[in-house]
């Protein structure tokens, strides 16, 4: 029987995912009502596809529902166990465990899983024993002796915690990990001396470890000088402003006050260490090892604002809107990263078609806080996204206005301005601000990429204008849209050579992209290459450009381009569309961030 339910139905899963299991299996864990109406096949069909859509609380609910019918299938309930546990379901996913390992002794999650759950309960002794079993790579051995560590403590023996952190060998990076927490046990274990020792060398390795900078800033409010700690925090401020962590801090600082550890107990140090590593790896790619230690954390420690943020932020990453909405509607309201998790909540309303909602929620914010810069400028961005490029650039004013002397920090709003005043067809203001950002920001890529098109596709500052787009490409040689902005450069001024040695090297980059094969398509018509030229008309059709774009391709596909050069560049692109902008919008989420 262990293998008869899933045999079959792995040699179907393919071809079931091909031909497409409807939409709503992965748009949300199903209820038990869903679930009756499913045959055993049916689910685990369906659990395989939430899966592959990486929705993990439809895919525990699919598996379980299957599991109730072949309990003693061990890859069954490996994979139950593991969508449970990244579904955040600690409590169920441990009794899971306990059945893993039932099965298998050496499985090293399972062994994590019941060594967390044990250390919440307390239960020291049996913790650090299965972190022991838990090991097997660079990070897992990391984490594995951190927690342990942290078990050690909690059983009363400091000395073994601080000797088990100190016997770790590893990368260089896993100094700053040792040396953070051994300071964190050190602290809580009223070791003044040696904390100290520990925290000063984990912040001077990277003062710029807000974690690191918070830990040591903290102590010193309660072990040195008010001058000393403020120190701490001024610096990082320097070169990271305005985090609300470190800005809460230092004004409790300034105002005398004595700041508690960072951590409290045990618990709250395993779910430091766990929060740590899940938010490092999840920057790195490895989503799925993130997603289970950032669970954990939050096992441990539910109110965890960094590690609910970063889970939040994962699940962007994922491409999962609606599961980082309900991670950020859990960070406290009294967390000063509360406004960051109702900024970044209103992003995601947008990406989910919910733009009014999004609008509304942002509004509030900017009511409550007129020079809340951020929030006005993910306003601006949500309204530039939209197309209402009248209504961005009178917002993108407004966080301007904000911002009494504009900084390289500031760049980004001046540009995203000016694409909000050159897409309304103000070019004389766009113009400004796009000069106003290269002030800031010498050489950005973005900015050199947007005017310096700009200035070539009006046929003005040609020389000028194609120097900066080269210097564009020279720093962001694999960036598709830029690339495809020389490449049409190229085919503005007529050399078509160019144009299609570039244009084809963007549609390597960026293969489905509509604008890009249209513009290889008629540099290919150019040099005589109609057949080639239809097949990329063709593919930019096929891959959904905009309407108005549409009717111009469809023309060019049933009667090809015009003989005069000029009125072929303005059939082929729009008046109001560029690849500056195609490059913008690509790159709107990350440069979102560093615009306050």
């Amino acid at each position: 029987m262990t293998y008869s339910l899933l045999s079959w139905q792995a040699a179907v899963v393919g071809a079931a995912v091909t031909l497409g299991l409807p939409s709503a299996l992965a748009a949300q864990a199903p209820t038990p009502q869903d679930l009756s109406h499913f045959t055993t096949a049916g689910s685990y069909l369906a659990a395989r596809h939430a899966g592959a859509e990486r929705d993990s609380g439809a895919a525990a609910a699919y598996y379980l529902n299957v599991l109730k019918s072949d309990p003693k299938n061990t890859d069954l309930l490996n994979r139950t166990f593991l969508s449970v546990l990244s579904d955040g379901n600690i409590d169920d996913a441990a009794k899971l465990a306990d059945r893993v390992l039932a099965a298998d002794k050496t499985d090293r999650v399972s062994r994590l899983v019941i060594g967390i759950r044990a250390l919440k309960q307390k239960d020291y002794s049996t913790a650090r024993q299965n972190f022991s079993q838990s090991i097997r790579g660079p990070v897992t051995d990391l984490t594995a002796t951190m927690l342990a560590a942290w078990a050690q403590y909690g059983g009363g023996d400091t000395k073994g915690a601080i000797d088990t952190l100190d016997k770790l060998s590893g990368p260089d990076w896993y100094g700053i990990f040792k040396d953070l927490h051994a300071g964190l046990i050190l602290d809580l274990a009223n070791n003044k001396k040696e904390a100290a020792k520990r925290l000063d060398h984990a912040y001077k390795v990277d003062p710029t470890a807000v974690r690191t900078v918070e830990a040591y800033g903290r102590f010193l409010s309660r072990n040195g000088s008010k001058d000393d700690a403020l120190k701490v925090y001024q610096d990082f401020n320097k070169v990271l402003p305005d985090h609300p962590l470190i800005i809460e801090e230092m004004k409790a600082v300034s105002d005398g006050e004595k700041l508690p550890p960072l951590v409290d107990s045990p618990q709250a140090g395993a779910a430091e260490a766990l929060y740590g590593l899940g938010a490092s790896i999840g920057r790195r790619g490895g989503e799925d090892l993130a997603l289970i230690y950032l669970q954990l954390a939050l096992y441990l420690e539910p109110n965890h604002a960094m590690a609910l943020l970063s889970l939040a932020d994962l699940y962007e990453t994922l491409k999962k809107p609606e599961l980082a909405i309900k991670i950020y509607d859990r960070v406290p309201p009294t967390s000063p990263l509360s406004r960051n998790a109702a900024i970044q909540l209103a992003a995601d309303l947008d990406a989910l078609d919910r733009t009014d909602e999004a609008k509304k929620q942002l509004d509030d914010l900017i009511a409550k806080r007129p020079k809340d810069t951020e929030a006005i400028i993910e306003l601006g961005n949500i309204e530039r996204a939209r197309k209402d490029f009248a209504a961005c650039a009178d917002t993108y004013s407004k966080a301007i206005d904000t911002v009494p002397t504009p900084d390289k920090s500031n760049w980004v709003v001046f540009y995203f301005r000016g694409i909000c005043y050159e897409r309304s067809h103000q070019w004389p203001k766009a113009e400004a601000d796009m000069k106003k950002a290269l002030e800031l920001y010498p050489d950005q890529p973005l900015v050199l990429n947007y005017l310096g098109y700009s200035w070539v596709d009006q046929g003005i500052h040609l020389d000028e204008g194609m120097d900066m787009i080269r210097r564009s490409v020279e720093q962001r040689p694999d960036d598709g849209y830029i690339v495809d902005s020389l490449g049409w450069a190229y085919f503005r001024t007529g050399n078509y050579d160019e144009a299609v040695k570039n244009l084809e090297r963007a549609v390597e980059l960026k293969p489905d992209d509509p604008t890009i094969n249209d513009h290889l398509g008629d540099a290919y018509w150019r040099i005589g290459r109609t057949l080639e030229a239809h097949f990329q008309w063709s593919q930019s059709k096929d891959y959904g450009p905009d309407p108005e774009d549409l009717t111009k391709i469809v023309a060019k596909i049933e009667h090809g381009l015009p003989d005069n050069n000029a009125s072929a560049a303005d059939a082929s692109k729009p008046a109001d569309s560029s690849n500056g902008n195609s490059a913008e919008d690509s790159d709107k989420s990350k440069k979102t961030g560093n615009g306050g």
